[in-house]
């Protein structure tokens, strides 16, 4: 398993942006499937988006689809998720996780993640 670091979260008002990076830092995050996901308070884990560092693969949830862009920061080494037009409804604590090449075809909503990071929170707020 890896061990995964998130960043980039804080505060942020309605119709703004924020990047959030997540990082393996004592491995790679090479042929690896790299997913987002979401957690309100109350509110049940979402999966938003994934990636794919083998073929540059992508998966979007419909509630973020055309606002949020996920991809490979090859210079930072970390896998990104870009929010912009941020909503109130935003608000969570955002995770990446990484699943190995070998645990999955394509990148999709239903892929079997098996490393976590601790988590950042993103608010959305005036």
């Amino acid at each position: 398993q890896l061990q995964l670091v998130e960043s980039g979260g804080g505060l942020v008002q309605p119709g703004g942006s924020l990047r959030l990076s997540c990082a393996a830092p004592d491995s790679t995050l090479d042929y690896h499937a790299i997913g987002w996901f979401r957690q309100a308070p109350g509110k049940e884990r979402e999966g938003i988006s994934c990636f794919s560092t083998s073929d540059g693969s992508t998966y979007y949830s419909d509630s973020v689809k055309g606002r949020f862009t996920t991809g490979r920061d090859n210079a930072k080494k970390t896998v990104y998720l870009q929010m912009n037009s941020l909503k109130p409804e935003d608000t969570a604590v955002y995770y990446c996780a990484a699943a190995p090449w070998d645990r999955y075809v394509f990148c999709s909503g239903d892929v079997s993640y098996e490393s976590w990071g601790q988590g950042t929170q993103v608010t959305v707020s005036e």
